[in-house]
């Protein structure tokens, strides 16, 4: 059997449309980038990941970098990502918050819930439908669960997340970086182990309703512009339900403008 030829570039493109060539395009790692000179290094190097690309419907079109999707300047002009944000519960019905790190490109030392970031476009967390969609958030839920808190996946089981909604919305962090995502809302309850990276998160707290209400009035302290939206409009009623009711919420279909 003759050894098969090289495949030229052209051949593998014809054969596969379904390859992004525009990552791979790309000299440069964010590590060599200079919008993110003075940073720290490991947050820099999150920076390359491929964040999911989205129409205002909530369509995947394609996928670019974390960094090019959160820089303020492609925000303005209409670039909209997936992302979703975790709130886990304990058996006490406590929300477990964090205190985003110092190191953190966006929205450094900020309280917020559990868990927020982004699926990422790659196989098992990507998804044109909402059904897969969903399936590939709590995949991305996992993931960023043990990454930032050392919550490993046996203890947060995909069946026992629980999706409610979807919001668009979009923030300034600073003059240069941002968000502006479709987020999807799970809730968690279980009982975990923590193990803290520092490089993400610097305090953690289980608060209840009311002690998150007081934190709130606390000018001192910071909370994330998605985290205060949830918790302004939908969140203390959901909280309510966690053991009785909930379901009336759950998997909503209508994306919530929050623009």
């Amino acid at each position: 059997m003759a050894p098969a030829q090289p495949a030229s570039a052209e051949h593998i493109l014809r054969m596969f449309p379904e390859i992004n060539t525009q990552l791979a395009a790309h000299s440069r790692s964010a590590t060599q980038d200079d919008d993110l000179a003075g940073y720290d290094e490991e947050q820099i190097r999150l920076m390359d990941e491929v964040c999911i690309v989205l129409d205002d419907n909530d369509t995947p079109i394609g996928s670019a970098s974390k960094k090019v999707c959160h820089l303020m300047e492609n925000i303005d002009k209409g670039l909209l990502h997936r992302a979703f944000s975790c709130f886990l519960f304990d058996s006490q019905n406590r929300l477990l918050l964090q205190q985003r790190a110092s190191e953190k490109i966006t929205f450094p030392d900020m309280w917020t819930n559990t868990c927020c970031s982004h699926p990422l476009g790659v196989p098992g967390e990507t998804g044109s439908t909402l059904e897969a969609a969903v399936a590939g958030v709590k995949r991305a839920a996992q993931r960023k669960l043990d990454q930032e808190l050392g919550i490993k996946v046996h203890q947060v089981p995909i069946d026992k997340f629980e999706f409610l909604t979807r919001i668009h919305y979009k923030a300034p962090s600073d003059g240069k970086w941002g968000e502006h995502e479709i987020d999807y809302i799970l809730f968690i309850k279980a009982d975990v182990d923590l193990d803290i990276n520092p490089n993400e998160v610097q305090a953690t707290k289980y608060v209840s309703e009311d002690e998150l209400k007081e934190m709130f009035k606390d000018d001192k302290l910071l909370f994330t512009p998605w985290f205060k939206l949830i918790c302004q409009t939908m969140m203390f009623e959901w909280w309510e339900h966690l053991d009785s009711g909930l379901e009336k919420y759950m998997n909503e279909i209508e994306i919530r403008r929050m623009l």
